[in-house]
């Protein structure tokens, strides 16, 4: 059961979340999108959860935080994309605002999870 522990984060499962609400909100998305800006929006946001479980399977205090802080790029890569969606009128400014939310709080998980390995290497 340690080799899948990372399921127990917090963070990992708010990334999951994120991603099936990704996948929901593009259904509404033009269909000359699905390659386009659908692709790299699946393709960053899939990233977040998978960075945080490849992150935390590695031994070497260093090479999580290096995973973690590919996850944090992603899901800012995540919230562009998403932004661009609201620019072209694909979604609200009340989808906006709550994904905006739903990033914010993975965005300080990581950060808080990044932190506690940083601190656990200089003890």
């Amino acid at each position: 059961k340690v080799m899948f522990s990372f399921r127990r984060l917090q963070v990992y499962n708010d990334a999951r979340v994120l991603v099936k609400d990704v996948y929901v909100m593009m259904q509404s998305f033009p269909k000359e999108e699905k390659y386009s800006l659908c692709d790299q929006l699946r393709r960053s946001s899939v990233s977040v959860p998978a960075n945080i479980a490849e992150g935390m399977g590695r031994r070497s205090k260093k090479e999580q935080i290096h995973f973690l802080e590919i996850a944090f790029g992603s899901l800012m890569e995540t919230f562009c994309h998403i932004e661009i969606a609201k620019d072209l009128g694909y979604i609200t400014e009340e989808q906006l605002k709550e994904k905006e939310k739903q990033i914010e709080i993975i965005s300080k998980r990581l950060s808080k999870l990044t932190s506690s390995i940083e601190n656990s290497i200089t003890k």
